[in-house]
Order: structure tokens, then sequence, then C-alpha cells
């Protein structure tokens, strides 16, 4: 056995024993898939994640992440805990990802830290980095690389075993590895699952993913109001969504995660609505700070769930929206007009008009005179007098 087969054979063996579920090890070379990531770039789907085309040279080969990089192991790990609870007035679903009590960026990178300590072990003077997601890498391209799955329909990485429940990870090395053989095969097929379910219309066509449209985007990466035409399409999702995973026929089959840190937390699955209106700044930061949910930060979720409560009216939720329509935050204020636009109550069209009364912001008010003239159309009478 030579080196590289025996720090490969070693990596595999204490990758499954902290956790890992998938592992497969590949060249480190320009990916298979950087021509169409950057046509991807080009027809703009990336909306407002410009970090994405600021380091699109980046993404042209590993040497960016790792100077002298010659391999890349790549990781996955199964975070499929327990069903979706069913949501019940003034809840909202969170993607399965982010249920747990920890971020799994902080998790894997700790699982990462012991792979490190192996490649020193066996190549003292070798190079080494663990990333997860935030690095110029094309994770998936590698990951079919490496032999672990195919890139579906929907865009994700799909595995016959595990599906799609699984986060990425890569450790790139100046070591020579034991390389995997690529997967060359889609076993897709005819399935349009993903593509049929999607509430948005997120997929112009089958492996492209239109993020500005994806519910993922609008609820985690998108930093401004949610455009009105994608608004009821959002449903109950409130971070994330998991409609593409959800349908698809391989993530039936599978397993299911014993993983302590990724069993959802009773708070996450679903999550209350209203109780978010209650958090200021520092009281967000306390409950979400450790979690996934924190990328969203509180202006963002509040936006959200205002926004799911719009689509799903609640009789508990109207007196929060009411306040939220004098939050701070005018990201807040926008959604919590459009959201009484579609409740009925006498009180919550007294706090439009009042709002409309002080509110200093155009966009706010342009929503505010919306959500006022639906409000007396749907009623049978005169539009805003704020014309």
């Amino acid at each position: 056995m030579n080196s590289a087969q025996s720090l490969t054979q070693e990596l595999k063996r204490t990758a499954h024993r902290v956790g890992f579920d998938l592992v497969g090890a590949c060249p480190a070379v320009t990916p298979n898939g950087i021509s169409r990531f950057k046509q991807w770039l080009e027809a703009g789907y990336d909306g407002q994640m410009h970090y994405l085309g600021d380091r699109a040279t980046a993404y042209e080969h590993p040497r960016s992440v790792l100077e002298n990089v010659r391999s890349i192991l790549i990781l996955g790990m199964n975070y499929r805990t327990a069903a979706p609870v069913p949501r019940t007035d003034a809840e909202g679903r969170v993607s399965r990802y982010a249920w747990g009590p920890e971020d799994y960026h902080d998790v894997i990178h700790s699982r990462l830290g012991q792979l490190i300590e192996v490649v020193h072990r066996q190549a003292p003077d070798t190079a080494v980095r663990g990333v997860v997601d935030t690095a110029p890498l094309l994770e998936r391209e590698f990951a079919q690389a490496a032999g672990l799955g195919w890139i579906g329909k929907n865009t994700l990485l799909l595995n016959r075993e595990m599906g799609s429940w699984f986060f990425l990870a890569a450790l790139l090395t100046e070591a020579e590895l034991d390389h995997d053989v690529s997967f060359d095969q889609d076993h897709c097929g005819s399935c349009r699952a993903c593509l049929d379910a999607c509430p948005t219309d997120a997929f112009p066509e089958p492996y492209v993913l239109d993020a500005t449209r994806c519910i993922s985007y609008l609820t985690i990466e998108l930093r401004d109001h949610i455009p009105a035409e994608l608004r009821s399409g959002m449903d109950d999702w409130v971070f994330g969504c998991d409609v593409c995973q959800e349908v698809c026929p391989w993530n039936h089959r599978a397993p299911v995660s014993t993983e302590r840190v990724f069993q959802a937390r009773e708070d996450s699955n679903p999550l209350d609505l209203v109780s978010l209106f209650e958090l200021d700044d520092e009281s967000f930061r306390r409950r979400f700070r450790k979690t996934p949910l924190w990328r969203a930060r509180r202006r963002g979720l509040l936006r959200n769930a205002a926004i799911v409560l719009g689509n799903h009216p609640a009789e508990r939720a109207e007196e929060v929206l009411i306040g939220g329509l004098n939050d701070d935050d005018e990201l807040v204020r926008v959604a919590c007009a459009w959201a009484l636009s579609r409740y009925k109550s006498p009180s919550s069209l007294t706090a439009l008009d009042n709002r409309r009364a002080v509110e200093a912001d155009v966009v706010v008010i342009q929503e505010i005179d919306n959500a006022l003239w639906q409000r007396r159309e749907k009623a049978g009478g005169h539009s805003s007098t704020h014309e």
C-alpha cells in the first residue's frame, strides 16, 4: 500500500468515526461545471448574492482555497431527523437543516479538525484546509467527481442511499490521495417532481435554479422587500424551503440521522411566529445567535413571519402585526402592512390608516395605500382617501 492509499484509508475511517456518512476523494482540478456557473451568474440568477460574482474567477480552480492543493476529500453529513410537525395557527415552517440547536458550520468544522490532525500525523509538512460552503468551491461538482452522487434537476447533489438530506464539506490538501471514480450517471430520468412542485417556479429549466425566485433565497439571502408577486408562493415557509427535497423520490428512502446536534428544538419544528415580534435585537441574539436562523437577522425573520401570517391569517397574530406597523425597520413595516391587507377586522384597518398618517418612508406608504385599497375593495367600499 502506498502513502496515498494509506492516508486516504485512514481519512475515510476517521471521517465515518466522527460522523460523516459520505466520503470520497477527487483530484483538485478545474471543475466541470465552471462554464455553467458563469452562465448562471450572467443570467442574474444569483440575485443579491454578489459575493458569488465578485469571486467568480476564484471558482475556476481550488488553488484559490489552498495554493498548492492536489486532492480534495469531499464529505457528506446526514441531517434528516424527525418528520415535520403539522403547522397550527400562527406558526411557520423552518427548513430541516436549521431545526437544531447549533449552526451546522460549527459542528462540521470541529469534525474536520480531527481529519486535519490525521493529515498532519501522516504528512507533517503538508498543508491542509477544511471548508464548509463558505469558500469559493463548487462542492457539488467535486462531490460528483469524488463518486458521491449526481446533481439532480433541483441542482442538489443526490445520492442513491442518502437522497439529498446532507451537508457537504471539503478537506483540501497538498497530499496526494487515492481518488475515487467519478459518478457519471444521472438517475433523475424523466421525473419532474421537484420542478413541478416548486411554489414560486424557481426552475426555468431542469438543472437550473433562479435563486431570485427560490423561497430559501427570499427568506434567508434577500435583504430587501420580498417581491409582491412571490409572497403568496412562500406559503408558510418562514426560513428556507424543503419542497423540492420533500417530493424527490430518492429522499423517501433516506436514513434518519441520530446526530444530537441536528435534532429539532421544540420551538423550531414548527416555529411560533407571534413570539418573534416580542424579541428586540438583544433577545433575538440570545435566542438565535448559535443557530442557522441568525443569518436572516431579526428584520429578515420578522419580514418572513409577517408574510406567512398574511398567507395564513390567524386571530392571535393580528395584534403583533398591528404592532409591527410601528417597528423601527421599514422592512418589517412593509411586510406587516401587506399581511394586514388580508385581515378583516376594523381594528387592523384603523391601524393601517393611523400608520399612513405618520409614515415617512415612500415604500412603506405605497404598501399601506395598497393594503387600504385591498381592504376597501374586498369590503365593497372605496379605496384609500390618501390618493
